[in-house]
């Protein structure tokens, strides 16, 4: 069975657990990390999926939306280790009304 590569972008508390479970672990505590691996992932074509936490996406805003056009690798953002910051539910949000065409998640009442 194929399974594609999977990364995660995010400080060491968030993304080191899921280096037990086999997935490639990019820990970084710099917006210029964070834009520095973007980068690299986004020209490497092994990384299907990337995982990165709210506040990494935060400190690399351009080159997340750019990475969000693409088809591949699809980039979705995960809470870090201090909890969500709400960016990752409004992306789903957005897209499911997109698709869609309505906020079927959280109607007119909002979360």
């Amino acid at each position: 069975m194929f399974m594609p590569n999977i990364a995660v972008i995010g400080d060491n508390d968030s993304v080191l657990g899921f280096k037990a479970v086999g997935v490639t672990v990019f820990p970084v505590s710099e917006p210029d990390e964070v834009k520095a691996v973007l980068r690299s992932l986004a020209r490497d074509e092994t990384y299907r999926v990337i995982f990165i936490t709210e506040e990494a996406a935060a400190a690399a805003k351009e080159q997340v939306a750019n990475l969000q056009k693409r088809m591949t690798p699809v980039l979705t953002l995960i809470p870090g280790s201090r909890g969500s910051m709400g960016f990752g539910m409004e992306q789903i949000k957005r897209n499911v009304e997109k698709a869609v065409g309505a906020d079927i998640l959280f109607g007119k009442e909002g979360r």
